[in-house]
């Protein structure tokens, strides 16, 4: 597995390099074969949208970008082909979804 990926955009600028350990942190499951961190779709997000934008993912894979998406109130349109793939990343969506309802008093 490559350090990085390289992704061409039509913004004006350098490329940025984030450290983020390449596929999530040490004893996480993956599901997905190339399942990236949370926190780079955060800092994508973060770097590159603005408030209000609709988000499109034509390759949803393990579903990083969805949480993103949510903990950050942006409107995702996700698609996935792989029928496993996506079942996997709406479960890991929802049970991130559920931590968001614990309430302590």
């Amino acid at each position: 597995m490559a350090m990085c990926e390289y992704a061409w955009t039509s913004f004006n600028d350098n490329a940025k390099w984030i450290e983020i350990a390449p596929q999530g942190t040490a004893g996480k499951v993956r599901f997905h074969p190339t399942q990236k961190p949370v926190k780079l779709y955060a800092w994508v997000l973060n770097n590159y949208a603005k408030p209000g934008f609709k988000i499109l993912d034509t390759h949803l894979g393990s579903g990083s970008i969805a949480i993103a998406c949510h903990d950050m109130g942006y409107d995702l349109t996700g698609y996935e082909i792989d029928k496993d793939y996506y079942n996997a990343a709406v479960k890991r969506l929802e049970n991130h979804q559920k931590q968001d309802q614990m309430v302590f008093t």
